[in-house]
């Protein structure tokens, strides 16, 4: 049975990549050497070749780094590493928990490291030659240390918790686990940017003046009270612009990339907060909240079927006779992968009708034209793609393509 279910692993994996390279196949194409016309006011010819350098750049940098670490773990699997791996982390601890924590940190701390080349080559030559990096090195050693300390802390406290929850009850361990990871959840969203996001990044109150005025005054026209309103210092890393609504209830913040404010005119900027406002105003974020947190309790009910019963079978088919909390978790992971993308594209579709819905909400508050002209800007400073293939936008779009939300907003 172990040997059947190794091959239903490995063609799982080779179906995803294949279906991944396809996509990605059909994104290049798609690359049209032809000036949208919703664009032609802001992109020039020159402006619109670069975009398109860029874009391909990017793809060719992916293909390699996703077909190299699809080679790693064909290897991985093929090879029997994570039993090599799981040995090397019994010999350094006999605490069940603590073999899963030593064994999911050897993991993740060599992947990191394989992968980090790709990450540099991006950074500093991709980035780099595009205008948008502003990273320098000893801020990217800082930041990769930060990301390993917040790792250990964050997703090696998680885990523990939840292997001592199922050492505790099994029978009950996806009720509680569940219960945890909502929490966890909910906690993050309302104290992420109070707590995670000042560990990379400063963030001050916008000061007084008319964009502040402006905001205030559209904040208080549709019943929006707003008291955290900030600029997060997001030059420091990339000339590229953002804005984010983060938190809940009285938690609830607003955070505007200094380059967003140096690129877009106020108008512009209320245009865009707007349409993160519509987002609230049609409870999208209480939404999307719920069907990530049921999305969440169908995994550890799924995983609570397979956890026990079958982990000797999951551990021969990655070559080892110790049954085990972290093989079960991995080959649940792979078997688990057809039906996260299928839930991936539910949601998928979901969010970018939840786009359109946010955009009528500028909309109908008289803000479609500077709305319109803020895509635009962001459009050309972050090199978009203006053209992807319908069927990569099904797949991975969270939100409409560019054109799409500027012909729906001209309707």
């Amino acid at each position: 049975m172990y040997t059947t279910l190794f091959f239903i692993i490995i063609a799982i994996l080779v179906i995803d990549f294949a279906l991944e390279t396809y996509l990605d196949h059909l994104n290049g194409k798609n690359v049209s050497l032809q000036l949208p016309d919703e664009v032609k006011d802001i992109y020039d010819a020159e402006k619109y070749k670069k975009q398109q350098e860029y874009f391909l750049a990017n793809q060719k940098s992916g293909t390699i780094s996703g077909t190299f670490s699809f080679i790693v773990m064909m290897l991985m699997f093929f090879l029997f590493g994570f039993s090599f791996v799981d040995n090397l982390a019994r010999g350094m601890a006999e605490n069940s928990i603590l073999i899963a924590l030593i064994f999911f940190g050897i993991l993740y701390f060599a992947n990191d490291i394989i992968s980090m080349p790709f990450d540099i080559y991006h950074t500093f030559v991709i980035e780099e030659k595009f205008g948008f990096n502003k990273v320098t090195p000893k801020l990217y050693v800082m930041d990769t240390i930060k990301g390993w300390i917040m790792t250990i802390i964050l997703g090696g406290g998680i885990l523990a918790l939840l292997m001592y929850i199922y050492s505790l009850t099994e029978n009950y361990f996806w009720i509680l686990g569940w219960g945890v990871m909502a929490f966890i959840s909910i906690f993050m969203m309302m104290f992420y940017s109070n707590l995670i996001v000042p560990i990379f990044n400063k963030q001050t109150p916008l000061e007084q003046g008319e964009l502040r005025d402006a905001i205030e005054n559209f904040c208080n026209k549709v019943g929006f009270q707003l008291d955290n309103l900030f600029v997060i210092d997001g030059s420091k890393r990339s000339t590229k612009a953002n804005a984010y609504f983060s938190g809940l209830g009285a938690k609830k913040r607003i955070v505007l990339y200094d380059t967003l404010i140096s690129t877009l005119t106020t108008e512009e900027i209320v245009a865009v907060l707007a349409h993160e406002i519509g987002h609230y105003k049609k409870k999208h974020t209480l939404i999307m909240l719920t069907i990530s947190l049921v999305n969440s309790g169908i995994i550890f009910f799924l995983l609570s079927l397979v956890l026990g019963k079958y982990s000797p079978v999951f551990a021969a088919a990655l070559g080892s006779e110790n049954p085990s909390f972290q093989f079960s978790l991995i080959v649940f992971g792979v078997l688990y992968t057809p039906i996260s993308t299928v839930l991936g594209i539910g949601i998928n579709v979901m969010s970018r009708k939840n786009e359109y819905e946010a955009d009528a909400f500028a909309k109908e508050h008289g803000l479609a034209k500077p709305l319109g002209e803020a895509l635009k800007k962001l459009s050309v400073t972050a090199l978009s793609n203006l053209n992807p293939h319908p069927a990569y936008v099904f797949f991975h779009y969270s939100h409409p393509t560019i054109l799409q939300r500027l012909q729906n907003l001209n309707k």
